[in-house]
């Protein structure tokens, strides 16, 4: 299972300010520490920043990648930003993933030539025109459409990475089962597709979140998602996603969880 790193968005005000203020130092010391932490790629939004909005992605693409050989997840609202971060990306670090396309006819349309001409993989939402579905047969006819997008444009199956879509448990107590719903049916149809969602969404307004987060993560898991938009520097969860992969059968012989125990990974602090 992919992780990627999830605290490099400009949503939070530190990480905003980090941008605003051009502190190099912060950002790269925030984007080894999700690396070390475990995860395999990171994502990065600047659109929160105020300022030139290509030129505050450019920067922060290229800061994140002078301190780590991870390959990033460029993530905006904002064709124009998405385009700066793949033309920024250090692609001998990976293929970069952008932070997505949903069903919406104008976005896809905005972005499509982006996608063609950098060959990158692309994060498909399952919402559309008409919003966020409130079943999974609506958001699974949704992602259907999106891969015929994506391939008859010449994007492999094995680039497109479906996010079924996390609503907050708290409005509406279905929530969790209409994503898991969504990941079982689009992963039976399309093995060779990827599902990737942020998981935090489902606890929102809750106590305990990270209690929640971590169950969550299991679930999905289970019923096939492939990669996660987490908090790498949380040990616990951590702990709890290398465990569910060797469980999962994704773990030859073991040999991840008994390298995370002999490095020190598997502790389960808060």
């Amino acid at each position: 299972m992919l992780i990627i790193g999830e605290k490099l968005n400009s949503a939070r005000k530190q990480v905003r300010e980090m941008i605003e203020n051009r502190d190099v130092k912060a950002i790269q010391d925030l984007a080894r520490n999700q690396v070390e932490g475990g995860a395999e790629m990171l994502d990065v939004n600047s659109s929160a920043a105020s300022g030139d909005k290509e030129e505050n992605m450019e920067w922060l693409v290229k800061t994140v990648q002078e301190a780590v050989d991870v390959p990033l997840c460029i993530d905006s609202p904002n064709a124009e930003e998405i385009e700066k971060g793949l033309e920024a990306h250090n692609w001998d670090k990976g293929k970069a993933l952008i932070n997505s396309i949903t069903g919406e006819k104008e976005k896809i349309d905005r972005l499509l030539p982006a996608i063609v001409k950098y060959k990158c993989a692309v994060a498909a939402l399952v919402m559309d025109e008409r919003g966020i579905p409130d079943n999974s047969k609506t958001r699974v006819e949704i992602a259907e459409k999106l891969i015929k997008v994506l391939t008859d444009a010449g994007v492999p199956l094995k680039d497109i990475f479906i996010d079924p879509l996390v609503v907050p448990i708290g409005t509406g107590d279905k929530n969790g089962l209409i994503t898991m719903e969504t990941i079982r049916s689009v992963k039976e149809a399309h093995p060779e597709v990827k599902i990737v969602t942020g998981l935090s969404n489902i606890s929102y307004g809750l106590p305990e979140r990270k209690l929640i987060n971590q169950v969550f993560m299991i679930l999905t898991m289970s019923c096939g998602m492939d990669a996660v938009i987490i908090d790498s520097t949380d040990k616990r969860m951590m702990a709890i996603a290398k465990t569910a992969i060797t469980l999962l059968g994704e773990d030859n012989f073991c040999g991840g969880y008994i390298q995370a125990y002999r490095e020190g990974k598997l502790t389960f602090e808060k």
